[in-house]
């Protein structure tokens, strides 16, 4: 599979690592991951980055995959890794092309779709075998992307906050994640600020216009494709995914259920990482114990 089938210069390179941050950061990202729950990161041949928490792969512990939103990157995904790596399971989480710490593994944007091939490639890379994959914002047009194709090892989707609603003008999104900020803790607003500020301006407003694109053309569609179980989970305060947007993204989907994250806004894995990681490990068992049938 072609982990980026467009331009060449969107093409993921063999090898390559990202600059990483300087002091303090730098050693928090390669703590040592014998301790329970602890990380254990690091670039993969398809250029990705990744960090790893849990037990290592090919235990009997299920296996989650964490998929981040536009101009982000997976480190706002850490406090909801660690709850589920505490209770069992092997958790990874990449940084997606031209993200994060994988900035550099392609020259330009990537759209959903290359994105996707990307997700992909890397999963067949690392071997991780049947898995939940769990998106925030436009990650989920990502993971409705890869998992409208036949699959056998996606055994169900978590969406958090899916984005972007189709037919809405970029200017609303735009207001909308505007009128989300207050309603988010301060430490993830800076979090996301550096992200967004790595990924870059003119990068970040190339890959909202591609996102956008996929919203009007695709994301319904792929919805509709999905064929594993799927949880649409909502923080109360989200502006950007509204109540009937999502309400609607779990009726498109074959087998799909909604729940509501009280106390929480768009990002609710990262305010309420308790209460999400409940939902994702009870959904995570019932997608088991189907998938066994």
């Amino acid at each position: 599979m072609n982990p980026a089938a467009g331009a060449p210069g969107d093409r993921l390179p063999t090898r390559t690592e990202p600059p990483a941050p300087p002091g303090a950061a730098r050693r928090r990202e390669h703590a040592p991951a014998g301790r329970p729950g602890g990380p254990a990161r690091g670039p993969s041949r398809t250029g990705l980055f990744t960090r790893r928490y849990g037990p290592p792969l090919g235990t009997r512990s299920p296996t989650v995959v964490l998929v981040h939103g536009l101009g982000l990157s997976g480190r706002y995904f850490v406090p909801l890794a660690r709850r589920l790596a505490a209770n069992g399971a092997t958790v990874l989480v990449p940084d997606l092309p031209g993200n994060g710490r994988s900035r550099a593994a392609v020259r330009r944007a990537p759209d959903i779709e290359q994105l996707s091939d990307a997700l992909a490639h890397w999963h067949e890379e690392h071997r991780a075998g049947p898995a939940v994959l769990v998106a925030n914002s436009v990650g989920c047009q990502v993971v409705a992307a890869l998992a409208a194709r036949p699959s056998p090892w996606v055994r169900g989707v978590v969406l958090i906050g899916p984005a972007l609603e189709p037919r809405v003008p970029a200017r609303h999104h735009l207001g909308r994640l505007l009128a989300d900020a207050p309603r988010e803790p301060l430490s993830l607003l800076a979090l996301a600020t550096a992200d967004y500020l790595t990924t870059g301006p003119a990068r970040f407003l190339q890959s909202f216009r591609r996102a956008a694109r996929d919203a009007d053309a695709s994301f319904e569609e792929h919805l509709r494709r999905v064929d594993v179980p799927a949880l649409v989970a909502r923080g109360v305060g989200d502006t950007v995914a509204h109540a009937d947007w999502a309400r609607r993204v779990a009726r498109l989907v074959r087998d799909g259920r909604s729940a509501d994250v009280p106390g929480a806004a768009h990002a609710a894995h990262y305010s309420a990482p308790d209460a999400v990681a409940a939902l994702i490990r009870t959904f995570a068992e019932e997608a088991e114990r189907a998938d066994d049938l």
